[in-house]
C-alpha cells in the first residue's frame, strides 16, 4: 500500500509540529509521522500528572487541526530512498511517497561512561525525566542529578514534582562560565523566564558548579555516588542517579537519504541553506538535526521548513531574523557549557563502554576505526546498534561515529520481505 503527500514531516516535536502547521496553511496535503502515540516529541512528552505545557497544547492543536494534516502515530521509518519512505506501524507496513520531506527527527541524550554507570538506578538526565512522566515510581527516592546544561533543571523539577527528593544538581561547568551565561540571558526574555520558573520549583535544592559524578557505587543497584567538586571528593548516599551531558542530533534518516553534514564538535549536524533545504532536492531539515538549539529554535526552523516545503519561500525568508536570534542562544549554550577534559577522562580501562555487548574501554585499545573494533570486539553490535556507544566513542575521541545500517529500527520480517519493500512503486 502506498500513500502520497505533498509534504511529509518526520517527527512531531516542536520543529515537526511547526512545520506541519506552516505547510498546511498553504493548502497542501501534509503527513505528520512520529514513533510515539502522542504528538509532542521528547521535550513535550505527555506527563501522567501534569499533561503538557500550555504552549505544547496550543502547538499540537494547531498542527493537527487543519483538514489537510494526517496524523501518523506510532509509525517508524525503516528504509528511505528518494521520494518515499518504508514505514511500519503496529498493524502494517506501507510506503509513504512525498513531493517534499521535512526531517525533524530531534536528538538523543549524550551519555558518557564512568565507573558504575551500568548499575541499575543510573539513568540519563533526560531518561529520568521521560520515565517520571510515564509514572515510574519516584516518590520518596533520593535522586542525584548531574551532567551539564539546562536539561538538568528540567529533569530535577520533573523528578521533584513526582515526589522524589532531589539531593542536588551537579553541573560540570565552572561557576564563572555559568554566571556569564546567566548574565547574558536578558537577550532572550523567554529563556530567562523559563529558567527563573524552574529555579523557583527547585527552592532548597543545591546547584553545584564545577562538580561531577566520578563513580556510582553499589552491589546490585546504585547506593551512593562519589562526587568531585571544589572541595574535593565526597560520597553521597542515594537511590537514583541521573547524569546527562547534553544532546546529540539524530541524523540516521538524514544519512540514509544522503544529506550532507558538517562537524559540530565531536559530532555532526545536517547542512542547510537559508530556507532549511538540505543538499538533497526536496528534503528539508529543522531543529536539533541542524545543531542542538533548543525548543524555540526548533519551532522557528520548523516553520521555515514547512513554508519552504510548500513552495512559500518568501514566508520562510521572513523568519530568518528570528532564526539567527534563536541560534545565537544555542551558541551561548555551547560556549559556556562546553565539557571539561575531566569529563571525557572519567572512564577507567575496565569501564564498560558498549553496554549491549559488555565491551570495556581497554578492549578498544589499538583500533583506529569503528569497523575494525566492531569486528574484533562486537562493540556496537547489540540491540542499540551502536547508537549509544558510537556517540560515546566519538565524544571520547576514539574514532568518529559511523553511519547506521538499515533498517533504522528493529522491524517485522514481513515489513522487510513483503511486497511493499520488494516493489516500492507498485505496492
Amino acid at each position: 500500500m502506498t500513500e502520497r503527500y505533498d509534504v511529509l514531516v518526520v517527527g512531531a516535536g516542536p520543529a515537526g509540529l511547526a512545520a506541519a502547521q506552516a505547510a498546511a496553511s498553504h493548502g497542501v496535503r501534509v503527513g505528520l509521522r512520529d514513533a510515539q502515540a502522542r504528538a509532542g516529541g521528547q521535550v513535550w512528552r505527555h506527563d501522567v500528572l501534569a499533561g503538557v505545557p500550555r504552549l505544547a497544547r496550543r502547538s499540537i492543536a494547531a498542527a493537527l487541526a487543519p483538514a489537510g494534516v494526517e496524523w501518523l502515530a506510532q509509525t517508524r521509518v525503516l528504509l528511505a530512498e528518494a521520494g518515499d519512505l518504508l514505514v511500519e506501524d503496529p498493524q502494517r507496513a506501507r510506503r509513504l511517497e512525498y513531493a517534499a520531506l521535512v526531517l525533524a527527527t530531534g536528538a538523543r541524550e549524550l551519555l558518557l561512561p564512568f565507573p558504575g554507570w551500568t548499575l541499575p538506578g543510573v539513568t540519563g538526565a533526560g531518561g529520568l525525566q521521560a520515565l517520571a512522566k510515564q509514572d515510574w515510581p519516584l516518590a520518596g527516592k533520593r535522586v542525584v542529578v548531574a551532567g551539564s546544561g539546562p536539561l538538568l533543571f528540567a529533569a530535577a523539577a520533573t523528578a521533584r514534582r513526582h515526589g522524589a527528593r532531589v539531593l542536588g544538581i551537579h553541573e560540570q561547568a565552572g561557576r564563572e562560565a555559568v554566571a556569564r551565561f546567566a548574565v547574558g540571558l536578558w537577550r532572550w526574555p523567554g529563556k530567562l523566564a523559563q529558567a527563573m520558573a524552574l529555579r523557583a520549583q527547585l527552592l532548597g535544592t543545591g546547584y553545584h558548579c564545577g562538580s561531577l559524578v566520578r563513580r556510582a557505587l553499589g552491589a546490585e543497584r546504585v547506593q551512593a555516588v562519589e562526587i568531585e567538586g571544589q572541595h574535593g571528593v565526597q560520597r553521597l548516599d542515594c537511590d537514583l542517579v541521573a547524569v546527562g551531558y547534553g544532546l546529540v542530533p539524530d541524523l540516521r534518516l538524514a544519512h540514509m537519504l544522503g544529506c550532507a553534514s558538517e562537524a559540530e564538535g565531536a559530532h555532526e549536524r545536517i547542512s542547510v541553506d537559508g530556507a532549511q533545504r538540505t543538499s538533497i532536492a526536496g528534503v528539508y531539515a529543522a531543529g536539533e538535526v541542524c545543531g542542538i538549539g533548543g525548543r524555540d529554535c526548533a519551532r522557528v526552523e520548523g516553520a521555515m521548513a514547512g513554508h519552504a516545503a510548500a513552495g512559500a519561500q518568501a514566508r520562510a525568508a521572513q523568519l530568518q531574523g528570528a532564526r539567527r536570534h534563536a541560534r545565537a542562544f544555542a551558541a551561548q549554550l555551547r560556549r559556556h557549557f562546553a565539557l571539561r577534559p575531566e569529563v571525557r577522562g572519567l572512564a577507567e580501562p575496565d569501564t564498560v563502554v558498549c553496554r549491549c555487548e559488555d565491551v570495556p574501554l581497554c578492549a578498544l585499545d589499538g583500533y583506529t576505526d569503528s569497523r575494525s573494533a566492531k569486528l574484533a570486539t562486537r562493540c556496537g553490535m547489540g540491540a542499540c546498534q551502536g547508537r549509544i556507544c558510537g556517540s560515546v566513542l566519538a565524544e571520547l575521541g576514539r574514532f568518529p561515529r559511523r553511519g547506521d545500517r538499515p533498517p533504522l529500527f528493529p522491524a517485522r520480517l514481513s515489513s522487510l520481505s513483503g511486497e511493499a519493500a520488494a516493489n516500492p512503486r507498485d505496492a
